[in-house]
């Protein structure tokens, strides 16, 4: 629970009628001065079994980071917020949100790889613009660039 307190992002995985999907969280100041876990953006079951690899590496890496010895063995399961180092954190929101009403499994696969392979620096420059209001080209732009879209 303590490495939940202090994770930048989290994901939530939980189970719907398609399969299961995910919601990725972030850590923000709220209007008291707490910073506390917002919802960022959400995998469909689609989306989230195409990346889950990325997922899982996420996860496997961001528990190692934290310490944590028993993060080779981990399932995603439905239920408890698995927290995300920044480096995996962003990758993984900017993977859920350019994923969001795509619906090719081949190449949301494809954007998955791209993205897990993708420097953490790089996924922070475009996870900022593509949580701007005026995000529309950024989107489009990412999107193609990962092989999400023609």
């Amino acid at each position: 629970m303590s490495a939940i307190r202090h994770a930048p992002f989290a994901l939530r995985i939980v189970q719907r009628r398609g399969g299961r999907a995910a919601i990725v969280y972030r850590r923000q100041m709220g209007a008291d001065g707490r910073a506390r876990l917002r919802r960022l953006a959400a995998l469909a079951p689609l989306a989230f079994t195409a990346g889950r690899t990325l997922l899982h590496e996420a996860v496997t890496h961001s528990a190692d980071a934290s310490g944590q010895s028993s993060a080779r063995g981990v399932e995603l399961l439905p239920g408890p917020f698995y927290p995300l180092a920044e480096d995996w954190g962003v990758r993984v929101a900017c993977f859920a949100l350019l994923a969001a009403g795509l619906r090719d499994g081949e190449r949301l696969a494809r954007a998955a790889a791209h993205v897990r392979a993708a420097d953490a620096n790089e996924a922070a420059w475009w996870l900022g613009l593509l949580t701007r209001s005026d995000n529309a080209r950024a989107l489009r732009a990412l999107r193609i660039l990962t092989e999400a879209t023609q």
